[in-house]
């Protein structure tokens, strides 16, 4: 796991990007010491669909009402 200091990670950012692409890890320091890690995140199982949520998601009866109350709330009026 490569450590680079902020100045030298700025500089090959691009560099730096396509090695946490190709799975590699690097630490990135400032004075010498470690601030920050970059590397690749855990592959999505499966791409989000429209409908995921079908069935898990309640909307009150009430949803497409617009209260005295609600202007009031939203408004001060």
């Amino acid at each position: 796991m490569p450590t680079v200091n902020i100045y030298d990670a700025k500089a090959t950012f691009s560099r730096l990007i396509a090695a946490a692409e190709a799975g590699e890890t690097v630490v990135i320091a400032r004075n010498g010491r470690p601030v920050a890690q970059l590397g690749p995140i855990a592959p999505v199982d499966r791409p989000v669909t429209f409908g995921d949520l079908k069935g898990q998601v309640a909307i009150g009866d009430d949803f497409g009402e617009w209260t005295d109350q609600d202007e009031r709330d939203w408004f001060g009026a």
